[in-house]
């Protein structure tokens, strides 16, 4: 009984070779599509690529949408933070704006006397 003999480079060359000219020829002996299959083809292709720019603009305008609900609701939050820190914080009065309150009540006060 033989052993195995690996192929050499060349029987692995010219069987790869070979394999080559038969895909070619395969390839060669398939049938070309008509001027009409080829104009259907394309206007295939612009009509997917005409859906996918509507898809893409659509999920844009959503992003943009959903951006700027969320800009408003910081802005409305931060609306709301300042009204709170303001009524929490009121503002520091001076000397002649306690004094001038301070007269006000004394002055209404004897009015009513």
């Amino acid at each position: 009984m033989k052993g195995y003999k690996a192929p050499s480079f060349q029987d692995r060359a010219a069987a790869s070779s070979q394999a080559k000219e038969k895909a070619l020829a395969k390839l060669k002996a398939a049938p070309q599509p008509d001027a009409a299959e080829l104009a259907q083809r394309a206007q295939r292709r612009a009509e997917r690529e005409a859906l996918a720019e509507a898809k893409a603009a659509k999920a844009r305008q959503a992003r943009e949408d959903k951006q700027r609900l969320a800009e408003e609701k910081r802005a409305a939050a931060k609306q709301l933070e300042e009204e709170a820190t303001a009524k929490a914080n009121p503002p520091k009065r001076d000397e002649a704006e306690l004094k001038a309150a301070r007269d006000a009540r004394y002055a209404a006060r004897k009015s009513r006397k």
